[in-house]
């Protein structure tokens, strides 16, 4: 019997720690031995040389949206997708899929189709609504990640928004159980009044709509949930922020003692309100985008430490749904990106703005398990699982229609040119995808 299922040799191994060359042996799913030279036997031996190893992308933020919504995308399409991509975990919403997960009774039905379906390994949020307090605990016991609330309208029926009785009664609860909340932070009353003013004077362009949902609508929405969390000691984590005047109220806080995290998005680090204008509905998302000094200053709070985890927010709907004539309050808001995530920060960071490696396998891989609580994911250590993307950064790339696993086979990111390639993405010591294709 071979000593090792399989060895990786020759590569480059990237952690948030440092970047070095090794070899690595994996066994059973796990990684086993990380060292300068491996000899020995083993089921299969993948050369990596000129590839760098990157522990596989946690990607915390995606809506794959089954049951009830597959024809927006779905768990084989969506997970397909993040394994193109050098992703071997996603965490998903708990809404868009209806009913959404609220209840255990919806959770073990995503997680019944996710184990069929998907290719890289699932989990799940739990939503909080005012109907479903109640139902954290089940969630929790039963393994939700952690929970979503939206603290403006979700744009889905059946999701409602959370007030500030609901957020503050619920993070109680949360608290008490050892989870942690997320929250789409965006003030109803400032959008929902700078809309309807906008709407009423026939101001219906692209521009208006990013005016309709100014910087100061999160950072209003952030201060109020943080004051929350002070007041329940509930672990809060703050999604997608679109601007670094949002991160540096997070960061206030943190340095009060909050126990606050804060995600960004590719979209916010790659995309401006021009892509808007000249995209239509594919680069519409919310928070909208923002304008290109917004995306320097975002680059700046990431390289220093201020943000902690990058996520997709991979939101898909059918083409029908994302044509915008000449009113961009029409159109669903979401951009499908989860297969580029990584390709982004490499081009982006690492090329163009000299953020290091490290940093970009802490914000995909070691934050978001050092967070969410995955001891065993999140980085290439021995005794970790055997979850890892081989990344050709030698080798770019114009991304094309045809490359995307999604559902339906549209982005704001077809046609823009990448450096650094995934080669391959392993999952549990399995290689999974391989130049291009799914095995």
């Amino acid at each position: 019997m071979a000593t090792y299922d399989v060895i990786i040799k020759n590569g480059t191994v990237v952690t948030a720690e440092n970047t070095i060359e090794a070899d690595v042996a994996i066994k059973d799913g796990k990684i086993i031995k990380v060292a300068s030279t491996i000899e020995a036997d083993s089921n299969e031996t993948i050369n990596a040389e000129g590839l760098h190893v990157f522990p596989g992308v946690i990607d915390s933020h995606v809506h794959f949206n089954e049951p009830g919504r597959a024809d927006w995308e779905g768990l084989e399409t969506g997970s397909k997708s993040l394994a193109a991509g050098g992703a071997t975990t996603f965490f998903d919403m708990p809404l868009n899929s209806t009913p959404p997960v609220i209840d255990k009774e919806n959770l073990l039905k995503k997680r019944d189709i996710a184990a069929e379906k998907s290719v890289v390994n699932p989990m799940f949020w739990g939503g909080l609504v005012p109907e479903n307090i109640e139902n954290l605990k089940e969630l929790h016991e039963n393994g939700v990640i952690g929970f979503k609330a939206f603290m403006s309208p979700s744009g889905i029926d059946d999701f409602n928004n959370a007030d500030d009785a609901t957020l503050y009664n619920g993070m109680k609860q949360i608290q008490s159980l050892g989870s942690l909340l997320a929250v789409h932070a965006e003030s109803t009353v400032i959008c929902e009044q700078l809309a309807a003013e906008k709407q009423a004077n026939g101001q219906t362009s692209a521009r208006d709509f990013v005016e309709s949902r100014p910087i100061i609508s999160e950072i209003e929405a952030v201060r109020r949930v943080i004051s929350f969390a002070e007041a329940t000691g509930c672990k809060l984590h703050i999604v997608h922020a679109s601007s670094r005047k949002v991160v540096q109220v997070i960061e206030a806080a943190k340095k009060r003692g909050v126990d606050v995290t804060v995600e960004t998005c590719p979209h916010y680090l790659s995309l401006t309100v021009k892509d808007l204008e000249e995209q239509g509905g594919v680069a519409k998302c919310m928070p909208p985008l923002r304008d290109q000094d917004e995306v320097g200053e975002l680059w700046e709070a990431l390289k220093n430490g201020e943000i902690n985890t990058v996520g997709s927010d991979h939101s898909p709907a059918p083409a029908d749904m994302k044509t915008i004539t000449d009113n961009y309050f029409e159109g669903w808001g979401g951009i499908s990106g989860a297969q580029s995530l990584l390709n982004i920060l490499l081009t982006e960071g690492y090329f163009k703005r000299s953020v290091p490696l490290e940093k970009i396998a802490e914000v995909t891989a070691t934050n978001p398990a050092k967070i969410f609580n995955l001891p065993a994911k999140g980085s290439i250590a021995a005794g970790y699982d055997a979850d890892i993307a081989l990344v050709d950064l030698s080798e770019s790339f114009t991304l094309e229609k045809d490359d995307l696993f999604y559902r339906h086979q549209h982005s704001p990111y077809v046609g823009r040119t990448y450096q650094g390639n995934v080669k391959q993405t392993i999952v549990g010591g399995k290689v999974i995808f391989e130049n291009g294709k799914i095995k």
